[in-house]
C-alpha cells in the first residue's frame, strides 16, 4: 500500500510539474534590448513587427547625433548607419521586419526619408523638390512609405511614396505645413498633421476621400494624428486641451472613429499622447504624465508600470510606449533599466491572446491527467495571462474548463 501511495504521489508530483512547464511557457516578458556597440548610451524603439520578433528606433552615442537601429533576438542591436551624415533615425518597420523606414542625414547635412532593407541597404527616397524630407510610417509589406517633404517653394507636404509612383504629395487642404506619420497596413489611408491658418488639426486621407480635416478636441487649436487601425478605420494621436480656468494648454491622446469622431481617452493626471494602435482600433499605447500607457475599450487607460510591475527591478520604468503590434501583444518603447542606470528600448510581451481548445493544456496532442491537474492548480484563478488554463478563454480558470478537459479526456492519447 505504501509503495502504491509513494506511485501515486510521484505521479502527482510530476503532473504539477508538467503543469507548472505548461502555464510558465505563456509568462508575460520585458526585454531591455540595450544599445549598438561602439559607444552609445540611450536608446528608444519606435515600431516593431507582427510578431515581435524585430525592433526599430534611435541610439544616442557618446559623439553625438542619433544612429537608426534594427533590433532582432539573434542579431542584437544593429546600427542601419546613415546617408552620409552624422543622424539617422528609424520610426516604422513592415509587418514581417524586413523593411525599415525614417530618416537621415545626407552628406549635404539635409534630411532625408529612406527605406532600407538587408539586400539594399538605406535608400535616399527623395524630396518633392526642396531640400528635405522625413520618412515615418510604412505599410505592411514594406510597399507604401510616407512622411513629409519639402517643395520646391520650401513648404512642407505630406507625401505617400511607393517604388512605381515615387514620392507623390498628397496635401489638398491649401495648408502651409503638412506631415503624414502613420498608414494603414494595405498603405490606402494616410494620417498626419496639417496646418491651416494658425491652427495645427489631425488628418485622414484615402485616395477616394483625399485630406480630410479630423478638427481638434474642444477648446484647443492643434491636433496631430499619429497612427491607424490596420483597416483605416480608427485614428489615434495628440490634440491640445484648455484647462477649466483657460490658463493652461496641455495635450491629450485621442481616439477617432467617423462614427463618433475625435474622443478624449484621458489621462494619468494631465496629459497624454496616443502613439499606437492595434490593428482592430481596440488598444491605444502612449505616455501619460512621463508613465507609458495601455488604454482598451471597456477597460480605459491603465500604468503599465502597475500592470507589468512584476516584470520591473526596483528602480526601472517605462516612460513611453510608442508602437504595439497588430495583435495587441508586443508593445514597445523606451524606459529607464536600473540594471544598466541607461535610458534604453524595450520590448514587451504581454503574452499572446488566449486561444480556446479541446482542453490539451500541455499542448502534448494528448488530453490526459497532466491537463486536469494544471487546470484543477490553476482553478479560480482570473484575468487576461492566464494561458491555456483557460481553455476557453473567457477571462477565469472554472467549471466551464474542468468539463472541457473532462468531456475530451483521452482524444489524442
Amino acid at each position: 500500500m505504501r509503495g502504491a501511495t509513494q506511485t501515486m504521489g510521484r505521479a502527482l508530483l510530476g503532473a504539477l510539474v508538467l503543469a507548472w512547464m505548461a502555464t510558465a511557457g505563456w509568462s508575460q516578458s520585458l526585454t531591455w534590448l540595450g544599445v549598438p556597440p561602439g559607444g552609445f548610451h540611450w536608446s528608444e524603439s519606435l515600431g516593431v513587427s507582427s510578431d515581435g520578433a524585430t525592433v526599430v528606433g534611435w541610439a544616442y552615442p557618446f559623439s553625438g547625433g542619433y544612429r537608426a537601429f534594427r533590433w532582432t533576438p539573434v542579431a542584437g542591436m544593429q546600427d542601419l548607419g546613415t546617408l552620409g551624415g552624422t543622424h539617422s533615425e528609424a520610426w516604422d518597420v513592415s509587418s514581417d521586419g524586413s523593411v525599415v523606414v525614417g530618416l537621415a542625414r545626407n552628406a549635404s547635412d539635409n534630411w532625408r526619408a529612406f527605406r532600407w532593407t538587408q539586400a539594399g541597404g538605406m535608400q535616399d527616397l527623395g524630396t518633392l523638390g526642396g531640400c528635405c524630407s522625413w520618412g515615418y510610417g510604412v505599410s505592411a509589406d514594406g510597399s507604401v512609405v510616407v512622411g513629409g517633404a519639402a517643395d520646391s517653394a520650401g513648404i512642407w507636404r505630406a507625401f505617400r511614396w511607393t517604388a512605381e509612383s515615387g514620392m507623390q504629395s498628397i496635401d489638398t487642404l491649401n495648408s502651409r505645413f503638412s506631415v503624414a506619420s502613420g498608414v494603414s497596413a494595405d498603405g490606402a489611408v494616410v494620417v498626419g498633421r496639417v496646418d491651416i491658418g494658425r491652427e495645427s488639426h489631425a488628418f485622414r486621407w484615402t485616395l477616394g476621400t483625399g485630406m480630410q480635416d479630423l478638427g481638434t478636441l474642444s477648446g484647443g487649436d492643434r491636433a496631430w494624428a499619429y497612427a491607424v487601425s490596420s483597416d483605416g478605420s480608427v485614428v489615434v494621436g495628440e490634440a491640445e486641451v484648455v484647462s477649466p480656468d483657460g490658463f493652461l494648454r496641455y495635450p491629450r491622446a485621442f481616439r477617432w472613429t467617423e462614427e463618433a469622431g475625435m474622443q478624449d481617452i484621458g489621462a494619468f493626471r494631465e496629459w497624454s499622447r496616443a502613439y499606437g494602435v492595434s490593428s482592430d482600433g481596440s488598444i491605444v499605447v502612449g505616455s501619460s504624465d512621463g508613465l507609458a500607457f495601455r488604454w482598451r475599450q471597456g477597460v480605459g487607460m491603465e500604468d503599465l508600470n502597475i500592470t507589468y510591475s512584476g516584470l520591473l527591478r526596483d528602480g526601472s520604468v517605462l516612460y513611453t510606449a510608442r508602437d504595439i503590434s497588430p495583435d495587441g501583444r508586443y508593445i514597445v518603447g523606451y524606459g529607464r533599466n536600473a540594471a544598466t542606470g541607461r535610458y534604453e528600448a524595450f520590448l514587451l510581451d504581454t503574452q499572446p491572446s488566449c486561444t480556446a481548445h479541446n482542453g490539451d493544456v500541455d499542448s502534448n496532442g494528448c488530453v490526459d491527467d497532466a491537463d486536469l491537474l494544471a487546470v484543477l492548480f490553476a482553478f479560480g484563478g482570473t484575468g487576461s495571462n492566464l494561458g491555456r488554463v483557460d481553455v476557453n478563454c473567457d477571462g477565469v480558470v472554472d467549471d466551464a474548463d474542468l468539463l472541457q478537459v473532462l468531456f475530451n479526456f483521452g482524444s489524442g492519447c
